[in-house]
């Protein structure tokens, strides 16, 4: 890709430029973007940075991620592309009628806890393409955690957003409630606890947290508190190298991983919207707006119904992808009205993102969470270990492939994207963090970069639209005037988001590469982001 060919005159709103470098990070933390980049200025690869920012993102946005959360990866080593699926199955002792009687899974507390799978994914990645020593990766982590750090602008909303609702989580107000409160931007947070247990992780290689010292203290206050996962459930844990899936759209080839997670959607409104054609539409405009809104559902009703761990489901997930499926597929959009589809049938067979990328060519595309903001709320004691609440990600109705089972990956909201040139070579590595956001947000970075061949902090910044449900669509307010009357017309139920909404558009990190071997990123205006080169 010819760096120079992105239209870099075009900008939205914001005010920040792409930056370019030999050795680049990208994340949505300052301190954890500068973590990345001290490790490859010690002569450390991508992986080495993308782990860097991953364990100092716990310690400074612990309202998206944690020591508990689950993880995925795409990454280039300089020869070829990886998958890494570290998210955590379900205790053994849930089976249906565990939960039997409720409407919904829990959201909060140790019952909507899963096996935790990033520390898994961190040692993973470190064992196959590391190359500094795992100690001196975690350093900058650590140090935060030690000798503490002021509290960002956008975390410090999130975390006055979860003192109401989460005080009452065990564990919670003793870690995250200094003082009986929510910290404010500038304050300082530490977490002695937390230098601890990242101590123990990097000197054991993960060992304490899945059969150690941190094993036993998390299960002994699952006990304390009622809860099913034991000791086993922990030590038969383990991250899993997987092979991409992908589909080609426009200038270059979108890779995804398979279920359990949500990246297959993506990869259908690309393929549909493939289909459909380039009719040279603006990226901006009402009418291209809607097309990829009425690719989207499509996509969504088929997500909703086939996805889930892919040892539980009934359908080949690439079925989902053939070209005369999505074909018939597009055939359903009315390019004058909106609709309300639903699923097809195929033929039978509160989160963080980061991307880090080298001079000698390794890409890495890392996304950790803990779901919804801080997860399940639950943090064990002496430890700083805050536990996601992926088992909200199941479902209760009886036969659903998503339906809740032991030792089962719930659905999974949380992906890495990664794009390839039609020749096999790297072109993008990118994310879209925010819950049921981030596939809409992969459609809307490949629309914008390899379509329309905008930069990536334009791409990041762009105005973002979202389905709801039905025909009801979130629009950011900065899309303007025309074309959100334009879409009202074309049949669509318009929500603008007030500006505090702004998460709800999820969070941008992007990367691309160039033919001479530089890179160029962005990063998202919406929140404390960095990118950082050298």
């Amino acid at each position: 890709m010819d760096l120079s060919s992105f239209d870099y005159q075009k900008s939205y709103l914001m005010a920040r430029q792409p930056v370019l470098g030999r050795n680049i990070v990208s994340t949505s933390q300052p301190l954890a973007a500068q973590a990345g980049l001290s490790m490859l200025a010690r002569g450390g690869n991508a992986v080495d940075a993308a782990i860097a920012a991953a364990m100092t993102l716990v310690v400074v946005e612990p309202s998206g991620n944690g020591l508990g959360s689950d993880g995925f990866a795409i990454l280039w080593d300089g020869s070829a592309l990886h998958g890494l699926n570290a998210s955590g199955r379900s205790p053994a002792a849930w089976t249906p009628e565990r939960f039997k009687g409720r409407a919904m899974m829990p959201e909060r507390g140790w019952d909507a806890v899963t096996v935790p799978g990033a520390v898994s994914g961190w040692i993973a990645l470190w064992r196959k393409f590391g190359s500094l020593p795992l100690e001196v990766i975690a350093e900058p982590a650590i140090r935060y955690a030690r000798y503490g750090y002021p509290v960002s602008v956008a975390v410090s909303k999130l975390w006055a957003n979860a003192e109401k609702v989460l005080s009452g989580q065990p564990g919670f107000a003793e870690c995250f409630l200094p003082d009986g409160r929510a910290l404010k931007a500038g304050e300082i947070f530490r977490s002695e606890a937390m230098a601890r247990s990242l101590e123990l992780i990097a000197q054991t290689e993960g060992e304490a947290f899945y059969r150690g010292e941190l094993a036993e203290k998390m299960i002994a206050h699952a006990k304390e508190h009622g809860a099913d996962m034991t000791l086993d459930d922990l030590g038969n844990h383990q991250a899993d190298f997987v092979e991409t899936l992908s589909t080609p759209f426009a200038e270059g080839v979108v890779h995804e991983l398979p279920p359990n997670g949500q990246g297959i959607a993506t990869l259908i409104t690309l393929g549909i919207l493939e289909a459909l054609g380039d009719d040279g539409l603006d990226v901006d405009s009402p009418e291209a707006i809607h097309l990829a809104l009425e690719a989207t559902k499509l996509a969504l009703a088929d997500l909703a119904q086939y996805v889930a761990d892919p040892a539980f489901m009934n359908i080949d997930p690439k079925s989902l992808l053939e070209p005369a499926y999505l074909a018939e597929r597009a055939k359903l959009i009315d390019r004058s009205t909106a609709g309300l589809p639903t699923y097809g049938a195929p033929r039978q067979a509160g989160t963080v993102y980061l991307t880090a990328a080298d001079e000698k060519g390794m890409m890495v595309s890392f996304i950790q969470s803990n779901y919804m903001g801080f997860g399940s709320g639950v943090v064990v004691p002496g430890t700083g270990i805050s536990l996601q609440n992926r088992g909200a990600g199941f479902v209760l109705k009886a036969g659903h492939a998503n339906e809740v089972a032991p030792r089962k990956r719930p659905f999974q909201t949380i992906i890495p994207g990664f794009a390839m040139d039609h020749s096999g070579q790297p072109l993008l590595s990118f994310g879209v963090m925010g819950g049921p956001m981030q596939a809409q947000g992969h459609t809307q970075m490949a629309l914008r970069m390899l379509r329309h061949r905008q930069n990536p902090q334009a791409a990041a910044d762009a105005p973002r639209w979202r389905v709801v449900a039905g025909r009801k669509v979130a629009v950011e307010a900065s899309a303007g005037p025309a074309v959100l009357e334009g879409l009202k017309a074309l049949g669509h139920e318009i929500v603008v988001d007030p500006p505090e909404a702004v998460f709800a558009f999820g969070s941008a990190q992007l990367i691309a590469r160039g033919d001479n071997g530089c890179y160029v990123a962005g990063c998202d205006s919406r929140k404390d982001s960095q990118a950082a080169a050298f």
